[in-house]
């Protein structure tokens, strides 16, 4: 089944975010140490990295129950971006 380029973009966006997350967290947080790997912070780039693996899993079974997970992700990647961005230097 074809994807539509819409929801390809968000995919592809989806799987980016996944990457970056997963990388950030596995390789400058935990060399950098300190305030990037509190718990709560790891943790949360942790969640934002499945998240978008799963809503990207999700869209290219071409389940319409992927809408849940999408809006579940977006807060998740809000509160991840929000976290990122206290943190400092991401």
């Amino acid at each position: 089944m074809p994807t539509n380029p819409d929801m390809q973009a968000c995919i592809d966006e989806c799987l980016r975010c996944y990457q970056t997350c997963l990388s950030m967290a596995s390789t400058h947080c935990l060399e950098t140490g300190g305030k990037h790997v509190e718990p709560e912070h790891f943790r949360l780039m942790m969640a934002c990295a499945e998240s978008c693996r799963s809503s990207a899993h999700l869209m290219l079974i071409g389940t319409a129950l992927h809408k849940h997970q999408c809006s579940a992700c977006a807060e998740v990647c809000a509160a991840c971006a929000a976290s990122c961005e206290e943190v400092g230097d991401m």
